[in-house]
C-alpha cells in the first residue's frame, strides 16, 4: 500500500465551512430544491455586473495583445493609479513604490504572513473574522484569538486587544468587516492604534516589532452616516509597521477580475514582492492595463460605486426591516442594522424549539440544517469564522440576492417559525 502522508501542515489544515455548506447547498439545487443562496461572499453578475466600461477595456487589451508576464509588482501605470485613487479618496499618500499588485488580496495577505511571521510566532486576530486562523495555520503560527462581542457590534476595541499584543508579531484587522458588515469607529480604532504604537516603543529598535494588517477591501461599501477609517490617517506614527490590503473585488463588484493590491512600508512590500514572484501570483496583465485606465476615469468610477452601494444598501436595509419586523412578532430574532460591506448579521436562535415532527434544535448546526432544508435558505454560522459559541449568529450576504429576494426570504422564514414549538 502506498504512504500517503504529507506535511503536518497540510494534515492539520482544516476545509473551508463555507464551502461545505455551498456543497449541501449545490446537492439541495440540483435535486430541484429553490434554495436562496445567502451564503458567499461574491456577486451575481447578472445583478451586479462590472462597470461596463472596465468591461470594454479588459477586452480591448486582449486585442492589443496584452498577455505576457507582468512585473513582479505590477505595471506601473496601474501603481500611478491606484496611488491616486487611494490619496484622492483616502488621502493616504503612498508612492507607487510602495504599492504591490497581485491577483486578488488573497496572495497579498498570504504574503504579509511569510513576509513578517517565523514558525512560532504569534498572530493576533479577533473573532468573528475572515481566514486569519487558516493563514496562521499556514505559516505555522500561534494564534490568539480575540472574541468580539454583539454589545460591540463584533469589533474588537482596545480593551479586547491589551493583553494580546506584548509578544506577538501581528494584529489582524479588517474594516469594514467580513463576515459582519459593521466597521471601526474613530474612537475605538484610533485606541487600538496608540496601543499598537505604545507596544513599538516598548520593543525599541532591537526587537522585531508588531505589525498590523489592515484589510480594507470593503471600504468603498458604507451606508448612512457610517465612515472608513484607517490606522494611518488616525495615527501617522504607525505607518512604517502597517501594511493595507484592497483591491478592485468589492468596490467594482470584479471579484473574477482579480486585481488587489497592498500598500505599506518599502522594506515589506519589496519582500512581499519576491514572495509572489516565485509564486507567480501576479494579476493577468490585461486586467492590469485595462483596471490602470478605469481607475482615470473618476467620475464613471465614482457613478458606479454609488451605483453599487444604492442596490447592496436597498437589499441589506430590506433584509433588516423583514427580520425587525419578525423580532417584533415575538420571534427570537435581532439584527444589526447596515453599516457596510455586502453582509448583515442577524441572530436565529431557534435552540429550545422543535419542528413539526418532534424534532428538537439543540445548537446553531441543528439551526443552519432547518433553514436550509426546510425554508430552503442557506446563511452562514459565526462559526465558520473563528468563532467558538453556540449562538446562532449568521451572515447574511447580499451579492447574490435580487431585490426581490430578501422578502421572499422573510416570507419563508416566516412559515417555517409558525410550524416551531416552543419546548
Amino acid at each position: 500500500m502506498a504512504n500517503t502522508k504529507v506535511s503536518r501542515m497540510a494534515a492539520s489544515l482544516s476545509g473551508s465551512e463555507i464551502i461545505k455548506l455551498a456543497g449541501e447547498i449545490n446537492d439541495l439545487q440540483q435535486k430541484g430544491q429553490k434554495i436562496h443562496n445567502l451564503t458567499i461572499g461574491d456577486f451575481n453578475s447578472n445583478e451586479f455586473p462590472i462597470p461596463k466600461l472596465l468591461e470594454d477595456l479588459i477586452i480591448e487589451a486582449y486585442k492589443d495583445h496584452q498577455t505576457n508576464y507582468p512585473p513582479a509588482d505590477g505595471i506601473k501605470p496601474l501603481r500611478d493609479s491606484v496611488a491616486k485613487f487611494i490619496n484622492d479618496n483616502l488621502q493616504l499618500d503612498y508612492k507607487p513604490t510602495e504599492y504591490l499588485i497581485a491577483g486578488g488580496s488573497r496572495p497579498l495577505i498570504y504574503a504579509v504572513f511569510q513576509t513578517l511571521l517565523d514558525a512560532g510566532d504569534k498572530v493576533v486576530f479577533p473573532v468573528p473574522s475572515w481566514n486569519n486562523n487558516h493563514y496562521t495555520h499556514l505559516s505555522n503560527c500561534k494564534q490568539e484569538i480575540v472574541f468580539a462581542t454583539p454589545e460591540n457590534n463584533f469589533m474588537p476595541t482596545a480593551n479586547d486587544l491589551k493583553d494580546t499584543l506584548h509578544d506577538a508579531t501581528l494584529l489582524a484587522l479588517c474594516s469594514p468587516l467580513n463576515p459582519t458588515g459593521t466597521m471601526f469607529t474613530e474612537k475605538d480604532l484610533r485606541e487600538i492604534c496608540e496601543l499598537v504604537l505604545a507596544e513599538n516603543k516598548r520593543r525599541g529598535d532591537n526587537v522585531k516589532p508588531l505589525y498590523l494588517m489592515y484589510d480594507m477591501v470593503y471600504w468603498t461599501l458604507t451606508y448612512g452616516n457610517n465612515k472608513h477609517f484607517n490606522p494611518v490617517s488616525l495615527v501617522p506614527e504607525l505607518r512604517p509597521y502597517t501594511i493595507f490590503i484592497d483591491g478592485l473585488s468589492k468596490a467594482f463588484a470584479s471579484t473574477g477580475v482579480r486585481v488587489g493590491w497592498a500598500f505599506g512600508p518599502n522594506h515589506v512590500i519589496d519582500k512581499m514582492k519576491s514572495i509572489l514572484g516565485h509564486i507567480g501570483a501576479w494579476a493577468p496583465k490585461p486586467e492590469q492595463v485595462a483596471s490602470a485606465k478605469y481607475l482615470t476615469h473618476t467620475n464613471e468610477v465614482h457613478e458606479y460605486i454609488n451605483d453599487l452601494k444604492s442596490k447592496l444598501e436597498f437589499r441589506l436595509t430590506s433584509f433588516y426591516n423583514g427580520f425587525e419586523m419578525l423580532r417584533k412578532k415575538g420571534f427570537p430574532i435581532k439584527a444589526i442594522s447596515p453599516q457596510a460591506a455586502l453582509y448583515l448579521t442577524v441572530q436565529i436562535n431557534l435552540k429550545g424549539y422543535k419542528t413539526s415532527d418532534g424534532t428538537e434544535i439543540k445548537n446553531t448546526s441543528d439551526v443552519t440544517s432547518i433553514l436550509l432544508n426546510q425554508a430552503g435558505i442557506g446563511i452562514v454560522p459565526f462559526q465558520a469564522f473563528g468563532t467558538n459559541t453556540d449562538d446562532c449568529w449568521y451572515r447574511v450576504s447580499v451579492g447574490n440576492s435580487t431585490a426581490e429576494e430578501p422578502q421572499q426570504v422573510i416570507d419563508k422564514l416566516e412559515n417555517l417559525l409558525n410550524t416551531l414549538q416552543k419546548n
